[in-house]
């Protein structure tokens, strides 16, 4: 197993299999690679702090999570730093692996027909889970695809590329028509028309 995916194994040895005992950890996970969308994510090695609530049940363990980071990126009216922070819960249940009646695992789970619109079924394995696919869910939904600086952002001028709120009012850039710009070093003489 990558080390990416490493960090967001959970050891869960610690929480006893009845139902209704329940633990509580603090997590603090180096994102192990860029968590976001093209123009705005956490910066692979920042932190990702994670409050966890494990509770037993009867189908499995209930996994509660507080999920707290920055991400970074850029306006894309002006190109100006955004910085988000990004506050998310998640709850899930990771079952128990299946076991026929000896108590060994039983085979039953990988010869069940797979119903495509059937969300994916979380698992406990071993003593583990995997808080990866949740935890990077969460945050790449929480995040804009277009991130703003302000909602008022005016971006920047398409001619000289300053930003548009630093401009006087009354900005403006002289058109020159492209297909006469040609001419514009041309010196013409006046015509004499006394002849």
């Amino acid at each position: 197993m990558s080390k990416a995916l490493q960090v967001f194994i959970f050891n869960t040895h610690e929480l006893p299999r009845r139902a209704g005992e329940m633990k509580e950890y603090q997590l603090d996970i180096d994102a192990p690679f860029r968590v976001g969308v093209p123009l705005i994510g956490i910066p692979e090695g920042d932190l990702i702090e994670i409050d966890v609530r494990c509770e037993s049940v009867t189908e499995g363990i209930l996994v509660t999570a507080d999920i707290f980071a920055v991400a970074l990126g850029e306006c894309i009216r002006c190109l100006d730093p955004v910085e988000l922070d990004v506050d998310r819960k998640i709850q899930e249940l990771y079952r128990y692996e299946p076991t026929d009646d000896k108590g060994k695992k039983s085979k039953r789970r990988e010869e069940e027909f797979v119903d495509l619109e059937e969300e994916e079924v979380l698992y406990v394995e071993g003593e583990q889970v995997n808080l990866e696919l949740p935890i990077l869910d969460a945050i790449v939904l929480s995040l804009p695809v277009n991130p703003l600086c302000d909602e008022n952002c005016l971006g920047l001028c398409p001619d000289c590329g300053e930003k548009w709120e630093l401009l006087p009012e009354d900005h403006q850039h002289e058109v020159i028509d492209a297909r006469w710009a040609g001419l514009t070093g041309l010196a013409v003489e006046p015509r004499n028309e006394s002849n």
